[in-house]
């Protein structure tokens, strides 16, 4: 990488309650298809839509987590947004964007998160301040492109073969993937655990 090139860093924020292979089944892909040079695992404190009476402590999510990245070298586990008191996609977006001006960010969330993003503090904004690599989830992929989140930001819609030059893309921009999906889920694991 050339000194003056930006770091190309996925942002695949989470309450990972637990981690588990779908985390990196997606990691691995947006790596290849975004042309990522790594991909930050981002786990929430507690996030704000979620039940917090159904949530592992932190330091237990955050050793989930460490514990399947280990698998591949280029994610890291960062507990970010417990260090700076992050609740909102929105401020830990921009506390990175200010600490890290030598990355260009990708913002990675799944088709159910597009679908409720007009739930989110300052949702519009979020579009303005990183590109987004949406993933497929079923069964929310088709709902969440007729949402509220993909029609205000159609004309900001980049077509899949433009994936790996998303990082670093002027912004609005977003792209819908078309990938393989990953059966695993943390609410699937934690009803076989009996832990839901």
């Amino acid at each position: 990488m050339a000194s003056n090139q930006k770091r190309r860093v996925g942002l695949l924020g989470g309450s990972f309650n637990p981690a588990h292979e779908g985390h990196l089944h997606i990691s691995r892909l947006a790596l290849d298809r975004l042309a990522l040079d790594e991909l930050w695992w981002l786990v929430s404190p507690l996030n704000p839509l979620k039940d917090a009476d159904a949530m592992a402590p932190f330091a237990q999510r955050l050793d989930s987590a460490r514990a399947v990245a280990a698998r591949d070298t280029r994610i890291q586990v960062s507990d970010f947004e417990q260090k700076n008191e992050s609740r909102y996609s929105i401020d830990t977006l921009t506390a990175l964007k200010a600490e890290f001006p030598d990355h260009d960010f990708v913002w990675i969330i799944g088709a159910d998160n597009l679908r409720q993003m007009p739930k989110w503090r300052h949702w519009s904004r979020i579009f303005r301040t990183v590109p987004i690599a949406v993933f497929p989830r079923a069964p929310y992929s088709l709902r969440a492109l007729r949402g509220r989140a993909a029609r205000r930001f159609r004309a900001a819609q980049l077509p899949g073969s433009a994936s790996a030059r998303l990082a670093g893309h002027r912004t609005p921009a977003w792209v819908m993937l078309q990938v393989p999906g990953h059966g695993q889920s943390a609410t699937r694991l934690r009803r076989e655990t009996g832990k839901n």
